[in-house]
C-alpha cells in the first residue's frame, strides 16, 4: 500500500435539505442522493508525489440511500496536474491504497455500480470554509456556487456546524447553502440545497481528527 496523506478544503452540494439526514444515519430527504463534491489540496503526498494545489471534483448519484448501492460516479481532475498527480488523486478518490471503509472515498466506492471514465479539464475553484463561500467551475461540465445559510425573515447570516468526532470524512463541517449543475456523464441540477464546507485531513487509515 502506497502511503499517502492530504489536507484539503471541501465543498459538497447535495439535493438534501440543510443538515442532510445522511450525516445522522437517516434516509435522504427526497429518497435519493445527488451530489457534487469539490476538493482542493493544500498540502499532501501520495508516496513521493507532491499533491499540493491539486483540484478535483466528484459527481455522484444514487437512486436511493447511499448504503443501498447502485451508485454512479464521474471524477474530474484539474488538467494542470501532472500525470503522477492525476493518477494519485484518482486512486485516493476511488478508495485505493486505503484501509477498507476508512475514508468516505472508500465507503462511497463500495456502493458504486457505474464508474465513468475520469475527465481531465480546467477547474476554477475558490473555497473559503470559514466564510462558507465557494465557487467551482469546469466549463461545460460543472458550476457550483456556495454561500452561508440566511435567516428567512431577517436575511442575517445563520451559522451552524456538524461535529462528528469519529467520522470517515471530517471532524467539523460548516453548514451552508449551494446551487450546482452537472452536465457531464451524470446530469443533475441542485438549487439552494445542502452544502458543507470543511477542512479535511485524510490518510490511508482514515481521517486525522482534531483533538
Amino acid at each position: 500500500m502506497t502511503p499517502w496523506k492530504v489536507k484539503m478544503k471541501e465543498l459538497v452540494n447535495c439535493n438534501c435539505d440543510y443538515g442532510c439526514p445522511c450525516q445522522f444515519n437517516a434516509l435522504p430527504t427526497h429518497g435519493d442522493c445527488y451530489a457534487i463534491a469539490c476538493f482542493e489540496v493544500s498540502e499532501g503526498h501520495f508516496g513521493d508525489t507532491d499533491l499540493a494545489g491539486v483540484k478535483a471534483v466528484a459527481i455522484l448519484s444514487w437512486p436511493g440511500a447511499i448504503h443501498e448501492g447502485n451508485g454512479s460516479v464521474e471524477a474530474i481532475v484539474d488538467e494542470s496536474a501532472s500525470d503522477a498527480q492525476k493518477e494519485a488523486m484518482l486512486k485516493i478518490m476511488t478508495g485505493q491504497d486505503t484501509t477498507p471503509m476508512a475514508t468516505m472515498f472508500s465507503v462511497f466506492a463500495s456502493t458504486m455500480t457505474t464508474v465513468h471514465d475520469p475527465v481531465f479539464a480546467p477547474i476554477d475553484m475558490e473555497i473559503n470554509v470559514e466564510d462558507r463561500t465557494g465557487r467551482v467551475s469546469v466549463p461545460g461540465l460543472i458550476e457550483v456556487t456556495g454561500e452561508p445559510i440566511r435567516n428567512p425573515v431577517t436575511g442575517d447570516i445563520h451559522q451552524a456546524r456538524i461535529d462528528i468526532p469519529n467520522g470517515f470524512e471530517y471532524s467539523i463541517a460548516e453548514m451552508g447553502s449551494a446551487s450546482g449543475e452537472a452536465k457531464g456523464a451524470i446530469k443533475h441540477t441542485l438549487k439552494d440545497s445542502y452544502a458543507q464546507f470543511a477542512h479535511l485531513h485524510l490518510t490511508n487509515d482514515g481521517p486525522v481528527h482534531a483533538a
